[in-house]
């Protein structure tokens, strides 16, 4: 059983959601992003998304996308994503890496594997990547023993559906809304549709993503979805305040929504 298996079984004997928590490797710096994993870890998140900076960011809205081109310009390099991935694993929580396809295509996807697998990484959402075109990702995966997520939306068909939930393993990243990431005022009305929908396709952990931004949202999502991802709102905390107190507040408050 994978580690990713093994938090989503622990979460639904506790009867309740994973929280799920993002952030961009080497933002602000590498230093204070190693420990703003650790703070996360510490302060409720069940599952720790490291993100890899990337110059194309597609999907990410404004606030991710400025992180990340503020760690590329302090000269963040892909190897360092491994420091953090086994800080995450060090602090208690399992981590997983997002990233574009791009830079991982460039290190290597067999050498991204392992060094991946070595420092204690569960496995990889590939955000602009999708099944059918996976597979060196996905040889490399099943030879280091690492989980593959990929993403559906509300505009995939149901064959679509059904073939990106036979190709992850570990969850099926739902994306509630079409467009980019971003904190909203409320959660997408889709979310509860698409989940019922992936739903008739897979027993995997479903976990949505895209908008949730506080605990009331979080406890929202997870009355439907077993797990809640936040992104835009984690990495706005630390944004506002290096002490990373604000993070820490608002990691546990979304531990709390997803744990009532």
């Amino acid at each position: 059983m994978s580690a990713l298996s093994e938090v989503f079984d622990r979460c639904r004997a506790e009867d309740r959601a994973a929280l799920v928590a993002y952030l961009p490797a080497g933002f602000p710096d590498l230093d204070t992003s190693l420990e703003a994993v650790r703070a996360l870890a510490a302060s409720g998140a069940d599952v720790v998304e490291v993100g890899v900076p990337y110059t194309d960011p597609l999907m990410d809205g404004p606030v991710i996308e400025q992180a990340a081109s503020r760690s590329l310009a302090g000269g963040f390099r892909l190897a360092r994503v491994f420091d953090l991935v086994r800080a995450v694993r060090e602090a208690g929580a399992v981590p997983v890496v997002m990233s574009y396809w791009n830079p991982v295509l460039h290190y290597g996807p067999e050498r991204f594997a392992s060094d991946l697998a070595a420092a204690g990484g569960a496995g990889m959402i590939t955000p602009d990547l999708v099944p059918d075109e996976a597979d060196a990702w996905l040889q490399a995966a099943d030879a280091h023993d690492l989980d593959p997520v990929f993403l559906v939306a509300p505009s995939s068909t149901d064959a679509r559906l059904r073939s990106t939930a036979e190709a992850c393993r570990g969850f099926v990243y739902v994306a509630s809304t079409m467009g980019v990431t971003g904190t909203r005022s409320a959660v997408g009305g889709d979310a509860a549709t698409l989940v019922d929908r992936v739903r008739a396709v897979t027993d995997l952990p479903l976990c949505v993503g895209l908008g949730v931004s506080d605990g009331a949202q979080a406890h929202e999502v997870a009355a439907f979805a077993d797990g809640v991802i936040v992104g835009s709102a984690l990495v706005r905390a630390v944004d506002q305040d290096p002490s990373l107190e604000a993070l820490r507040t608002l990691t546990a408050e979304l531990a709390a929504g997803v744990r009532r």
